[in-house]
């Protein structure tokens, strides 16, 4: 098992954001977390990425605790997050941005031929390695974040929403580059507002209402699930 969360009770400010969640994702897979906003997807994210602190319960990361480490520490681990909205750095060019996604790495050789797969999966991001990255349409800022984080040559890939503020035909590229991410060996946690995206692109997922979890199943089976399609899928 890559990741488990055991029993994690997390507070947002003076909110209990979660009220005690268990969850694992096992090497190779994707899993999605769904569920409405404010139901602590991203809480559950930040706790795992060490920006939170749980009150209550752990994170154990390849069979260690996690929950001390700090942030920097959890990369160097192997975790690395795709914040929601992207937060790249719009005033640095594109390259410099990938970059940065590699600046706790020694390894320089090794980091050059890291940017060579980036610019694989993403050759727009090629075309514009001078270019500001505050300055590329939204479809590609995601492709950028996406790029910076894998810099880091993570085992574990958490992405944040996606698909949030992007045309259909965009998010449709980018699913696909996350779906070839996964088959060349990255493990991926995701939370997405699109469940049924979500679902179609995941090996399994977890339903998140009010900081529990309250359903937990594969991704095929969530998506024939009655209460599912009724509070997610639009039916």
């Amino acid at each position: 098992m890559l990741l488990e969360l055991k029993n994690i009770k997390t507070n947002y400010g003076n909110i209990r954001a979660l009220k005690g969640i268990s969850l694992n994702v096992d090497q190779g897979e994707i899993v999605c977390l769904i569920g409405a906003n404010g139901a602590g997807k991203s809480t559950t994210l930040m706790t795992i990425s060490g920006v939170l602190t749980p009150i209550e319960g752990d994170v154990l990361y390849q069979g260690r605790s996690i929950v001390d480490d700090t942030p920097d520490k959890i990369v160097q681990a192997g975790i690395s997050q795709v914040p929601e909205g992207r937060m790249i750095f719009p005033l640095l060019t594109v390259k410099e941005n990938l970059e940065m996604g590699a600046y706790l790495r020694k390894d320089k050789a090794e980091v050059q031929k890291d940017l060579e797969r980036v610019y694989g999966l993403f050759p727009i991001l090629k075309q514009r390695l001078k270019q500001q990255g505050g300055t590329l349409s939204g479809g590609e800022q995601q492709m950028l974040a996406i790029g910076r984080a894998l810099m880091g040559r993570p085992k574990l890939l958490i992405l944040d929403e996606p698909s949030l503020g992007l045309a259909p035909i965009v998010v449709g590229a980018i699913f696909e580059i996350i779906k070839t991410i996964a088959e060349r060996g990255t493990t991926i946690l995701l939370v997405e507002q699109n469940a049924q995206l979500a679902l179609e692109f995941s090996d399994r997922g977890y339903v998140l209402e009010t900081g529990l979890i309250t359903l937990a199943d594969s991704s095929q089976a969530l998506s024939q699930n009655e209460e599912v399609r009724k509070a997610y899928l639009g039916e």
